[in-house]
């Protein structure tokens, strides 16, 4: 069995933004040269996510609209979390959308249902960030 790491490095110049990284991960499939597998990819901080969904910009400002209102960023006095940094917004985003997916590769490719994409949420943004992608399998 192949094992296969690589760590992408994400810096957003807003504060909420969503970035789809299929490519990345496809990239990343072909350079570890697993053909049937697995691949995981998350995130590496605790307010950021990376989910699966469709690419419709219709779609994206829909989660930003609807996390937004699950947990405003404003006011920040709400969250007992907030101290040194005014993110305690972000953790609870994150955990709605979730730290990590699994995606299954058959014949060397992302075993995709139709319109599903891989993104990379982030909801504290403005400095680096680090996602994770770990293949595994033949």
């Amino acid at each position: 069995m192949k094992s296969f790491r690589k760590v992408m490095t994400f810096s957003t110049p807003h504060r909420r933004d969503y970035i789809n990284i299929t490519h990345h991960v496809e990239d990343a499939l072909r350079e570890s040269g697993v053909s049937e597998g697995l691949c995981l990819v998350n995130a590496m901080h605790i307010t950021a996510s990376v989910y699966i969904n469709d690419d419709e910009p219709g779609l994206i400002k829909d989660y930003d609209d609807w996390l937004e209102q699950l947990a405003p960023h404003e006011p920040i006095s709400r969250y007992r979390h907030n101290g040194a940094e005014d993110n305690g917004d972000a953790h609870l985003k994150r955990q709605v959308m979730g730290r990590e997916v699994v995606v299954a590769i058959t014949n060397r490719k992302l075993d995709f249902g139709p319109w599903e994409q891989i993104f990379y949420g982030e909801f504290d943004g403005r400095r680096a960030k680090k996602v994770l992608i770990k293949i595994i399998g033949e």
